[in-house]
């Protein structure tokens, strides 16, 4: 069928997809700077073509609605229709930025009441909604823990400590805030390994990033050491707020002794930032790190809400206006739903149904770190290596029942990791049609290993040359004639 084509392809000159009235406008000749040498080029089809075309189109794409994504807790939760109607509600979508305070009172209250929400889940003083994103949470609080130390005169405080198993935004957000990445080695269960953390502690260390449970989904045991020797040595502990997912409800960072953390609100909260976009990062401080806050902040006043209330040694302002707006009513429709005496599901359900998946596919893949988990967990690739058969290969060959690959090759540290990661909406049955396809693939990969080898096969794409896609990538339909 020609819907499999281009809306370029099947673009027929003079054709029009519109019927526009008669412009009631009289002439106007614009002059030569703002006209554009030659016309953009835009594809000639008509109304049911671009129709047919675009709804083809999105049956081609793989979504939560579609099928089963084990790799949900990181960006592909399952997302209530619901909090995107509330988000679309005209007295929030049609806002201004430049709105008069008392005009958007109902909005500030969304902003604070979704704070102090935030602050009670994580067990820190107050937050800000600011922050565009996680890699930008992560950005700000590193900014505040610098401004911390330098507000003390501590200048030679420059070094974060990141483990080896770390998230690679951690050591990039430190760069960009002007840090030094000291790395510390992990123990045989990927939690931290205390003592090479007490070998890199000294008065250079500004504080440490940790994700707990890390990125091999294992609870760090030993945080309350962790956080002692840390505060002793003068630093501040960062929360990635990355795996929150498991300890809702459950433990609360601020109680483990975390001074700043940042929340992935699509992670978490089921604010999803798909094709980039937009998201959500808040980020939370201790009472003693509130002045640091970035501007402006949402403050409750006896008459209502005001914003700004920035002390002198705020980090200064870190996005336009107040943050993404929408993604943040969506978290706070979402944590309305849920509702507070419910919230401990979401982390015993995930735990559950990744504790489930591990314990019944350890005979097939190789299982580097043993004992529970929590939300994920991370496989070595299978268990008879003599196949050839890679981690890209099993993530190929999934496609074939419809089911989307887990995240692959991450945490570095495990060679041929396949990372799972159930959310906690997932059934039973679906869970077990993914233990089942997984196993019918490891014994594929036993007695006919060119057969996963070769997929995908029912894709309306086959496998691609991913390194060339990487190197020269042809986004443009001028470029693909340009290569044809």
């Amino acid at each position: 069928m020609y819907y499999d084509k281009l809306i370029f392809e099947i673009s027929t000159k003079d054709r029009k997809g519109y019927s526009l009235p008669e412009s009631t406008i009289k002439n106007y000749d614009l002059p030569d700077t703002l006209l554009r040498p030659d016309c953009p080029g835009l594809p000639e089809v008509s109304e049911l073509d671009v129709v047919r075309h675009y709804t083809n189109v999105s049956f081609k794409n793989f979504g939560i609605e579609k099928g089963f994504y084990p790799l949900g807790s990181c960006t592909m939760k399952y997302n209530p229709k619901i909090n995107q109607d509330i988000a679309n509600l005209p007295g929030f979508a049609n806002l201004h930025p430049y709105q008069p305070l008392d005009t958007v009172q109902g909005s500030l209250h969304v902003y604070y009441e979704t704070q102090r929400m935030l602050s009670e889940i994580s067990g820190l003083d107050t937050f800000t909604l600011n922050s565009y994103a996680g890699a930008h949470g992560e950005l700000v609080g590193l900014m505040i823990m610098k401004a911390y130390h330098e507000s003390r005169g501590d200048t030679k405080r420059t070094k974060v400590i990141v483990p080896d198993s770390a998230h690679g935004t951690n050591p990039a957000s430190a760069t960009v805030a002007g840090l030094e990445s000291v790395e510390v080695k992990s123990n045989l269960d990927g939690t931290v390994n205390v003592n090479d953390l007490k070998h890199v502690l000294d008065d250079t260390i500004a504080g440490i990033m940790l994700t707990n449970p890390n990125t091999l989904g294992m609870f760090e045991k030993d945080i309350l050491e962790i956080a002692k020797l840390v505060h002793q040595a003068g630093g501040l502990l960062y929360y990635d707020g990355a795996n929150l997912n498991p300890l809702l409800g459950m433990v609360r960072p601020g109680d483990m002794g975390f001074d700043i953390m940042h929340i992935n609100l699509h992670k978490t909260f089921s604010t999803p930032h798909g094709g980039g976009g937009p998201g959500s990062g808040p980020v939370g401080v201790t009472k003693a790190l509130k002045p640091f806050l970035p501007k402006p902040v949402v403050k409750k006043e006896k008459d209502g809400y005001t914003l700004d209330g920035a002390t002198d040694l705020t980090i200064g302002q870190i996005s336009h206006f107040y943050g993404n707006m929408g993604v943040v009513i969506k978290a706070y429709t979402y944590l309305l739903t849920i509702g507070k005496n419910n919230l401990s599901d979401i982390a015993k359900f995930s735990t559950l149904n990744a504790n489930y998946i591990k314990e019944s596919l350890k005979d097939d893949y190789l299982l580097p770190f043993k004992g529970i988990c929590k939300h994920e967990f991370v496989f070595d690739g299978l268990i008879d290596k003599s196949t050839h058969v890679t981690t890209l290969d099993v993530a190929k060959r999934l496609l074939d029942f419809d089911m989307h690959p887990p995240t692959v090759y991450f945490p570095l540290i495990v060679k041929e990791a396949i990372m799972i990661e159930p959310p906690e909406n997932e059934s039973k049955q679906t869970i077990d049609k993914f233990i089942e396809v997984m196993k019918q693939i490891a014994k594929e990969a036993k007695e006919d290993p060119d057969l996963v080898k070769g997929a995908p096969y029912n894709t309306v794409v086959k496998r691609l040359d991913e390194a060339l896609a990487a190197r020269k990538p042809v986004v443009k339909y001028k470029d693909l004639l340009d290569e044809a």
